[in-house]
């Protein structure tokens, strides 16, 4: 499998960015796309040379000549083309979150492990050396101990009519943005003892059930402490990370996007460095490990067990701040 040959479900914004531009530049094939609005979809595969367009997401699950699905679509519809996806034999690389809630990942893991089905969830930060720059100064003991970590995450408010407002397809800024949170706090769990325990959560309700700003706090087992902020109701965009430890501090100023600024500032001491660590997209980096992964058996970071408890995260932060699960 020297290409990859994906099928890509919808036509949106995201799968422009996230699978699209780097499967033409990584040299992959655009196989095939649908969207409810077909249309769309013509024009959606007119523009990036996907070699067919069809009728149905169930079409292009079901195209022989796909081996990767790529499944963008609304929180609630992640889990059920997954699960098509995985039945028709399908590779799936997933946008987050991996599912409405644990239950679900837990059906979705247990079908892909039964299928020996390689399925990914889409958390592409991972992956960008600006992200493994921050894990490498942890791990090599630059900044000491671990004693802090905070993730802040906020954007203008989408549209009322967006999808990411509506209960019925699991939406809610914990769903969108707190989820990468909770899955930072949770890698950096292996240098403090362990993945972290919710301690606490806050969340201001949109409308009842769809949650516009989430806070949480967590704590890890080594007694370090982590907190995920998140709002959908802000002026601009802001996506940090800073790592606090004994020796000193690490803050990367956008690592949902290094694209626009891949900046490291490094503080142990008295003195400060900024490293600049590539503006390269992190799903360029993302579908190269998944294409290794598949050609060559390189292995990846995580894989759908890392999915479920991810998930069980994020239902724990809802039932902490008083709120259901999705």
């Amino acid at each position: 499998m020297n290409q990859l040959r994906v099928g890509v479900l919808g036509a949106s914004r995201i799968a422009e960015e996230a699978i699209v531009e780097p499967a033409i530049a990584l040299g992959h094939r655009l196989v095939a796309c649908a969207a409810r609005d077909k249309a769309r979809a013509e024009a959606f595969g007119d523009k990036y040379g996907f070699e067919r367009v069809l009728e149905s997401y169930q079409d292009v699950v079901d195209d022989p000549d796909v081996d990767v699905v790529y499944n963008p679509l609304a929180n609630s519809l992640h889990a059920p083309w997954n699960l098509a996806a995985i039945r028709a034999g399908k590779s799936v690389l997933t946008e987050k979150p991996f599912s409405r809630d644990r239950e679900e990942a837990v059906r979705v893991s247990a079908a892909a492990d039964a299928a020996n089905i390689v399925v990914m969830e889409g958390f592409h930060y991972l992956f960008h050396p600006v992200t493994q720059r921050i894990f490498q100064l942890v791990a090599d003991g630059t900044l000491g101990e671990l004693r802090h970590v905070e993730v802040e995450m906020r954007m203008p408010a989408p549209e009322p009519d967006d999808l990411r407002w509506s209960l019925d397809l699991a939406g809610g800024v914990m769903m969108d943005l707190g989820c990468y949170g909770l899955h930072v706090l949770r890698h950096l769990g292996a240098y403090a003892g362990g993945e972290p325990t919710v301690r606490e959560a806050r969340a201001v309700e949109r409308h009842p059930g769809v949650d516009e700003s989430f806070d949480a706090n967590v704590e890890f087992p080594s007694g370090a402490t982590g907190a995920t902020l998140n709002s959908m109701t802000d002026p601009d965009y802001l996506f940090t990370l800073r790592v606090t430890g004994s020796r000193g501090e690490a803050f990367a100023h956008n690592y949902i996007k290094p694209s626009t600024d891949d900046r490291v500032s490094i503080t142990v001491g008295n003195t400060t460095s900024t490293e600049h660590l590539g503006t390269r997209s992190s799903y360029l980096y993302q579908l190269e490990a998944f294409a290794r992964h598949l050609q060559h058996g390189t292995e990846l970071p995580m894989g759908p067990g890392d999915a479920v408890a991810n998930m069980a995260m994020v239902d724990d932060a809802y039932r902490a701040a008083g709120m259901s699960p999705r």
